[in-house]
Protein backbone atom coordinates (compact mmCIF):
# COMPACT_ATOMS: atom_id res chain seq x y z
CA UNK A 1 0.00 0.00 0.00
CA UNK A 2 1.00 3.63 -0.77
CA UNK A 3 0.55 6.42 1.51
CA UNK A 4 1.24 9.72 0.89
CA UNK A 5 1.87 12.72 3.12
CA UNK A 6 0.72 16.30 2.20
CA UNK A 7 2.04 19.26 4.51
CA UNK A 8 0.12 21.74 4.89
CA UNK A 9 1.63 25.13 6.74
CA UNK A 10 1.07 28.82 6.66
CA UNK A 11 4.49 29.45 5.26
CA UNK A 12 6.00 28.15 2.10
CA UNK A 13 9.19 27.76 3.10
CA UNK A 14 8.13 25.49 6.60
CA UNK A 15 5.81 22.91 3.86
CA UNK A 16 8.91 22.87 1.95
CA UNK A 17 11.00 22.87 4.05
CA UNK A 18 8.95 19.42 6.49
CA UNK A 19 9.03 17.80 3.08
CA UNK A 20 12.99 18.03 2.67
CA UNK A 21 13.40 17.04 5.93
CA UNK A 22 11.56 14.06 5.45
CA UNK A 23 12.86 12.71 2.04
CA UNK A 24 16.11 12.25 3.62
CA UNK A 25 14.79 9.42 5.67
CA UNK A 26 11.49 8.24 3.56
CA UNK A 27 12.90 8.80 -0.42
CA UNK A 28 9.89 6.56 -1.95
CA UNK A 29 7.00 8.05 -0.13
CA UNK A 30 4.67 10.45 -2.22
CA UNK A 31 4.85 13.89 -0.29
CA UNK A 32 3.70 17.36 -0.68
CA UNK A 33 4.35 20.67 0.68
CA UNK A 34 0.87 23.06 -0.25
CA UNK A 35 2.60 26.42 2.23
CA UNK A 36 1.58 30.10 1.98
CA UNK A 37 -1.18 31.89 -0.04
CA UNK A 38 -1.45 31.95 -3.73
CA UNK A 39 0.08 35.41 -3.85
CA UNK A 40 3.11 34.06 -1.91
CA UNK A 41 2.12 35.75 1.86
CA UNK A 42 1.81 33.87 4.69
CA UNK A 43 -1.76 31.99 5.19
CA UNK A 44 -2.88 29.06 3.70
CA UNK A 45 -4.38 28.22 -0.13
CA UNK A 46 -7.55 25.88 -0.92
CA UNK A 47 -6.47 25.76 -4.40
CA UNK A 48 -3.03 24.39 -2.79
CA UNK A 49 -4.21 22.09 -0.96
CA UNK A 50 -6.66 20.27 -3.62
CA UNK A 51 -3.83 20.39 -5.92
CA UNK A 52 -2.08 19.01 -3.55
CA UNK A 53 -4.56 15.78 -3.14
CA UNK A 54 -4.86 15.82 -6.58
CA UNK A 55 -1.01 15.16 -7.07
CA UNK A 56 -1.20 12.57 -4.65
CA UNK A 57 -3.70 10.66 -6.57
CA UNK A 58 -1.81 7.93 -7.70
CA UNK A 59 -1.44 7.02 -3.51
CA UNK A 60 -3.86 4.14 -2.26
CA UNK A 61 -3.87 6.75 1.04
CA UNK A 62 -3.58 10.63 1.57
CA UNK A 63 -2.59 11.74 4.87
CA UNK A 64 -2.45 15.61 5.96
CA UNK A 65 -0.53 17.59 8.37
CA UNK A 66 -1.09 20.81 9.25
CA UNK A 67 0.61 24.12 11.48
CA UNK A 68 -2.16 25.81 12.81
CA UNK A 69 -6.13 25.80 13.82
CA UNK A 70 -6.83 27.80 10.20
CA UNK A 71 -4.74 24.94 8.08
CA UNK A 72 -6.89 22.97 9.35
CA UNK A 73 -10.30 24.75 8.15
CA UNK A 74 -9.03 25.49 4.84
CA UNK A 75 -8.06 21.81 4.37
CA UNK A 76 -11.78 20.82 5.42
CA UNK A 77 -12.97 22.82 3.25
CA UNK A 78 -10.79 21.31 0.24
CA UNK A 79 -12.47 18.12 1.29
CA UNK A 80 -15.71 19.17 1.29
CA UNK A 81 -15.29 19.48 -2.11
CA UNK A 82 -13.73 16.10 -2.97
CA UNK A 83 -16.30 13.11 -4.16
CA UNK A 84 -16.60 10.53 -1.70
CA UNK A 85 -14.37 7.69 -3.10
CA UNK A 86 -11.33 10.48 -3.34
CA UNK A 87 -12.87 12.01 0.38
CA UNK A 88 -12.47 8.46 2.03
CA UNK A 89 -8.54 8.09 0.59
CA UNK A 90 -7.69 11.53 2.82
CA UNK A 91 -7.04 11.18 6.27
CA UNK A 92 -6.33 14.61 8.47
CA UNK A 93 -3.77 14.23 11.57
CA UNK A 94 -3.22 16.43 14.36
CA UNK A 95 -0.16 15.50 14.88
CA UNK A 96 2.71 18.16 15.53
CA UNK A 97 3.72 19.25 11.62
CA UNK A 98 7.51 18.74 11.42
CA UNK A 99 7.62 16.10 13.85
CA UNK A 100 4.67 14.39 12.65
CA UNK A 101 5.50 14.18 9.10
CA UNK A 102 8.73 12.85 9.60
CA UNK A 103 7.15 10.20 12.04
CA UNK A 104 4.61 9.21 9.53
CA UNK A 105 6.81 9.51 6.15
CA UNK A 106 9.10 6.83 7.87
CA UNK A 107 6.10 4.65 8.30
CA UNK A 108 5.07 4.86 5.03
CA UNK A 109 8.54 4.24 3.81
CA UNK A 110 8.53 0.84 6.00
CA UNK A 111 4.70 0.17 4.19
CA UNK A 112 2.62 0.67 7.13
CA UNK A 113 -1.06 1.29 5.87
CA UNK A 114 -2.99 4.79 6.47
CA UNK A 115 -3.48 3.69 9.83
CA UNK A 116 0.28 2.67 10.79
CA UNK A 117 1.19 6.11 9.18
CA UNK A 118 -1.92 8.01 11.20
CA UNK A 119 -0.44 6.01 14.47
CA UNK A 120 3.68 6.96 13.66
CA UNK A 121 2.66 11.02 13.17
CA UNK A 122 0.32 10.54 16.70
CA UNK A 123 2.92 8.76 18.63
CA UNK A 124 5.37 11.81 17.78
CA UNK A 125 5.97 13.12 20.87
CA UNK A 126 7.84 10.04 21.46
CA UNK A 127 7.32 5.92 23.34
CA UNK A 128 8.65 4.35 26.25
CA UNK A 129 8.48 1.10 28.06
CA UNK A 130 6.12 0.94 30.63
CA UNK A 131 7.71 1.36 33.95
CA UNK A 132 6.53 -1.71 35.22
CA UNK A 133 8.55 -3.75 31.82
CA UNK A 134 10.80 -5.92 33.62
CA UNK A 135 12.70 -6.78 30.21
CA UNK A 136 13.44 -2.91 30.09
CA UNK A 137 16.64 -1.93 31.15
CA UNK A 138 18.67 1.69 31.01
CA UNK A 139 21.21 2.04 27.96
CA UNK A 140 23.96 0.22 28.59
CA UNK A 141 23.71 -2.26 30.96
CA UNK A 142 23.83 -5.40 28.50
CA UNK A 143 27.68 -7.07 28.50
CA UNK A 144 29.16 -5.76 25.26
CA UNK A 145 28.67 -7.71 21.94
CA UNK A 146 27.05 -10.56 23.69
CA UNK A 147 23.54 -11.65 22.90
CA UNK A 148 22.17 -14.09 25.12
CA UNK A 149 18.43 -15.21 25.49
CA UNK A 150 16.71 -13.79 29.25
CA UNK A 151 14.03 -16.68 30.21
CA UNK A 152 14.07 -18.28 26.96
CA UNK A 153 12.38 -15.65 24.61
CA UNK A 154 14.49 -11.94 25.00
CA UNK A 155 17.55 -11.72 22.98
CA UNK A 156 19.62 -9.13 23.86
CA UNK A 157 22.95 -7.37 22.99
CA UNK A 158 24.96 -3.81 23.67
CA UNK A 159 27.23 -1.94 20.87
CA UNK A 160 28.76 1.17 20.81
CA UNK A 161 28.02 4.18 18.83
CA UNK A 162 30.31 4.67 16.07
CA UNK A 163 28.53 7.88 14.38
CA UNK A 164 30.41 10.85 14.71
CA UNK A 165 27.11 13.38 14.55
CA UNK A 166 25.48 10.59 17.24
CA UNK A 167 22.28 9.44 16.61
CA UNK A 168 20.68 11.92 14.67
CA UNK A 169 17.74 11.83 12.15
CA UNK A 170 19.01 10.13 9.09
CA UNK A 171 20.15 6.87 11.12
CA UNK A 172 17.45 6.80 13.18
CA UNK A 173 15.26 6.31 10.46
CA UNK A 174 17.71 3.71 9.09
CA UNK A 175 17.44 1.66 12.63
CA UNK A 176 13.41 2.23 12.74
CA UNK A 177 13.03 0.88 8.87
CA UNK A 178 15.07 -2.39 9.99
CA UNK A 179 13.73 -3.01 13.29
CA UNK A 180 10.14 -2.43 10.98
CA UNK A 181 10.55 -5.32 9.34
CA UNK A 182 10.76 -7.89 12.05
CA UNK A 183 7.73 -9.16 13.44
CA UNK A 184 9.72 -9.41 17.18
CA UNK A 185 8.84 -6.27 19.55
CA UNK A 186 12.29 -4.54 19.87
CA UNK A 187 13.76 -1.63 22.30
CA UNK A 188 16.52 0.36 22.10
CA UNK A 189 18.01 1.82 25.39
CA UNK A 190 14.79 1.26 27.08
CA UNK A 191 12.46 2.35 24.13
CA UNK A 192 10.37 1.69 21.30
CA UNK A 193 12.93 0.50 17.93
CA UNK A 194 10.58 1.29 15.77
CA UNK A 195 9.20 4.46 16.94
CA UNK A 196 11.38 7.24 15.00
CA UNK A 197 10.92 10.16 17.40
CA UNK A 198 11.48 7.86 20.71
CA UNK A 199 14.74 7.15 19.25
CA UNK A 200 15.81 10.36 18.61
CA UNK A 201 14.77 11.66 21.71
CA UNK A 202 17.12 9.65 23.43
CA UNK A 203 20.27 12.01 21.47
CA UNK A 204 22.64 9.20 22.03
CA UNK A 205 26.48 11.04 21.15
CA UNK A 206 28.96 9.39 19.38
CA UNK A 207 30.52 6.71 21.78
CA UNK A 208 27.16 5.96 23.51
CA UNK A 209 26.12 2.15 24.73
CA UNK A 210 23.49 0.71 22.10
CA UNK A 211 21.18 -1.68 24.12
CA UNK A 212 18.78 -3.74 21.83
CA UNK A 213 16.65 -6.30 23.05
CA UNK A 214 13.67 -8.13 21.23
CA UNK A 215 11.56 -10.68 21.92
CA UNK A 216 9.12 -12.54 19.56
CA UNK A 217 9.49 -15.65 16.44
CA UNK A 218 12.22 -13.48 15.16
CA UNK A 219 14.27 -11.88 17.85
CA UNK A 220 17.19 -12.96 17.10
CA UNK A 221 17.82 -12.11 13.75
CA UNK A 222 16.77 -8.55 14.77
CA UNK A 223 18.98 -7.89 17.41
CA UNK A 224 21.51 -9.45 14.83
CA UNK A 225 20.43 -7.10 12.10
CA UNK A 226 20.58 -3.78 14.47
CA UNK A 227 23.57 -4.85 16.19
CA UNK A 228 25.36 -4.88 12.26
CA UNK A 229 23.65 -1.96 11.67
CA UNK A 230 25.00 -0.02 14.43
CA UNK A 231 28.82 -1.10 14.03
CA UNK A 232 28.28 -0.13 10.49
CA UNK A 233 27.82 3.48 11.13
CA UNK A 234 25.13 3.70 9.40
CA UNK A 235 26.60 3.78 6.02
CA UNK A 236 27.73 7.17 7.11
Amino acid sequence: MTVGILVVSHSAAIATGTVELARQMAADVPLVAAGGTDDGGIGTSFEAITDGIAELVAADAVVVLCDLGSAYLTTDTALDFLDDEARARVHVSQAPLVEGTVAAAVAAQTGGDAEAVLAAAASAGGSTLDDDDDDARPGGTAPVDQAAPVDGTVVSASVELVNESGLHARPAAEFVKAAAKHEARVRVNGVDAKSLLAIMALALPQGAPVTIEADGPDAQDAVDTLVALVRSGFGE
